[in-house]
């Protein structure tokens, strides 16, 4: 039987999976989901393998192997997440071929202490890229002020990007355009477009749990009976995918743009919306509503294990992602002057954001260390 998300994919939207673990690679579960679920892609992050390495022994084999080798902090997670990313590569590699290079990919980020660091964030890209060897892998680098000069080098250095971390629809623009530079210079120096691939990562439910919270206070803020409370409460629940559905909008008219046109017909690729953190936060909320509610073509959904079998269980299959755009547009616009500051709520995100990655990144090297140790204590070494 055909899972919705394999027919996700037949309506123009990919599902990636947001989970890697050596475990998982190896036990056989992420083949059996790329058989039998949809999934035609993979992202990883710090705090997954933070919760492995804590919880369990999974990565102790990986650790010993290293302990000789005098490996430690930074350079060891490194080189055990190099190793899962080509694994997760390996096993994707037949989606890879089978779409053109659209899919199959496996995505791996430079450190959290590179988001505001231009040159820092090349270089680790480069290294990353170099090191993981694999045709089928995006190096994610941040949508900060700095990460974006990186994503227009690295593009027009012919490495595929999952450009990470995006909240605000005037982000998002500069994104595309840093994407379209980067092509425009490969382009120039006389290089193969059709090879070069990237993903816009827009993260969905954090803009909620932002917006909400605003809405509420500004509702307890008003006299029951107020007009406008009424108007806040129906605003519940709708901002990020109000956002989400506006960045789709963005993305068909820059890439149905004369601009684009002249790089398409290089054989340049659309730099396609990613729709991350579609996990459901809020419990009053359906568990499916960051997928269900955002379907559409040229698209990619990155799921967690629970919202990819959510879905596949009873999620729904339609159209959703160009629907009422003009309300979105005017529910956006009416916010401020119901007292939500929508636009620096959201900027709040990304400093949020890459705070929220760089504890979880301290987290995981912490564990690591104390296992490491632990492991070298115990071989006398």
């Amino acid at each position: 039987m055909t899972s919705r998300a394999e027919r996700l994919f037949a309506m123009g939207q990919s599902v990636w999976l947001d989970f890697i673990r050596r475990g998982h690679l190896v036990s056989g579960e992420f083949d059996r989901l790329v058989r039998e679920a949809g999934v035609v892609g993979v992202t990883s992050n710090p705090t997954i393998f933070q919760q492995a390495i804590a919880a369990g022994d999974e990565y102790d084999a990986a650790i010993a192997a290293r302990i000789t080798q005098s490996l430690e902090g930074p350079a060891l997670f490194e080189s055990i997440a190099v190793e899962d990313i080509q694994m997760a590569c390996d096993r994707l590699r037949a989606v890879f071929d089978r779409t053109g290079g659209i899919d199959g990919r496996v995505s791996i980020e430079v450190s959290p202490g590179m988001a505001h660091d231009t040159a820092g964030t090349i270089d680790e890209a480069w290294r990353l890229h170099r090191s993981v060897a694999r045709p089928n892998v995006y190096v994610k680098i941040p949508a900060t002020a700095e990460g974006l000069p990186a994503i227009t080098e690295m593009i027009g250095g012919g490495v595929s990007i999952n450009v990470t971390l995006i909240f605000s629809l005037a982000r998002y623009a500069q994104v595309m355009d840093a994407y379209l530079a980067g092509l425009e210079r490969r382009a120039a120096q006389g290089g193969s477009l059709g090879d070069v691939f990237s993903v816009a990562s827009f993260f969905v439910s954090r803009v909620d749990n932002k917006v909400d919270a605003a809405l509420d206070a500004a509702i307890a803020a008003r006299a029951a009976g107020d007009p406008e409370r009424a108007e806040l409460e129906a605003c519940r629940g709708r901002a990020a995918i109000d956002n989400a559905r506006l960045a789709y909008a963005a993305f068909r008219e820059t890439f149905t743009a004369p601009r684009f046109a002249a790089l398409r017909a290089r054989g340049a690729n659309v730099q396609r919306p990613l729709w991350a953190s579609t996990s459901t936060k809020n419990p009053r909320y359906p568990d499916t509503l960051y997928v269900d509610e955002l379907i559409g073509r040229d698209t990619v959904n990155t799921m967690p294990p629970q919202t990819l079998a959510a879905f596949n269980d009873h999620g729904r299959l339609e159209v959703t992602i160009d629907r009422d755009v003009d309300g979105a547009r005017a529910r956006v616009a009416r916010l401020p002057a119901l007292g939500v500051p929508l636009d620096p709520l959201i900027g709040e995100l990304e400093l949020e954001g890459v705070a929220a990655f760089a504890k979880s990144y301290d987290a995981l090297l912490a564990a690591l260390e104390s296992r490491r140790r632990e492991m070298a204590g115990a071989r006398g070494a």
